[in-house]
C-alpha cells in the first residue's frame, strides 16, 4: 500500500505537465464566416429604416414648432396648450420610438448571431475533444498564455468548413 501510494506521489506531477491547453481567436473566426456580412447587412438594414422613421417623426415634429412658432402672436390660451400639449405628445413618441428602435436592434443582433455563435462553439468542443484538450481558452481573456498552449484558431476554422 506504501509503495502505491509513493508511486502515485510520483506520477501525479507528470500528469498535471500533461494537460493541453489551447487559446482561439473567436473575433478572427467570426470575421472570415460568410454569414456574418450577411448578418450584418440585415442588421444594418433594419437599423437605416428605424432610422429613416425616427428621421421622418423628427422632421414632422419640427414643422409643427416652426408653425406654431410662426402661428404663436394670433392664437388665443386654449389653441396654444393644445398645440403645446400635441408637440409635447409628439417629442415623446419620438424618445419612445428611438428607444424601441433600439431595443429592437438589439433583439434582432442576438436573435442572428445566437447560431453563429452555437456553430463556433460546436466547432471548438470539437477541437477540444479531437485534441484533448483540457481548456480552450479565448485568446485575449487569459492574463498570459505560455508557449505549450497551442493557437487552435485554424482548427476550428478547419472544423467550421467541415460543419457546412
Amino acid at each position: 500500500m506504501k509503495k502505491i501510494m509513493i508511486m502515485m506521489m510520483l506520477f501525479a506531477p507528470m500528469s498535471i505537465f500533461a494537460q493541453k491547453f489551447g487559446h482561439v481567436d473567436t473575433q478572427s473566426i467570426i470575421s472570415t464566416l460568410p454569414e456574418i456580412s450577411k448578418v450584418d447587412g440585415e442588421i444594418k438594414a433594419l437599423a437605416q429604416e428605424k432610422d429613416n422613421q425616427i428621421q421622418a417623426m423628427a422632421q414632422e415634429f419640427q414643422r409643427k414648432v416652426e408653425e406654431y412658432q410662426k402661428n404663436l402672436s394670433t392664437m388665443n390660451q386654449t389653441k396654444k396648450d393644445e398645440v403645446e400639449k400635441e408637440l409635447g405628445d409628439m417629442q415623446q413618441k419620438i424618445q419612445q420610438a428611438n428607444q424601441d428602435a433600439q431595443q429592437e436592434l438589439a433583439q434582432v443582433q442576438r436573435e442572428k448571431y445566437e447560431p453563429i455563435q452555437n456553430k463556433i462553439r460546436t466547432a471548438i468542443e470539437n477541437v477540444g475533444k479531437a485534441g484533448g484538450y483540457i481548456y480552450i481558452f479565448e485568446t485575449g481573456v487569459a492574463l498570459y498564455t505560455g508557449p505549450d498552449s497551442k493557437d487552435v484558431t485554424a482548427d476550428v476554422k478547419a472544423e467550421l468548413s467541415k460543419m457546412k
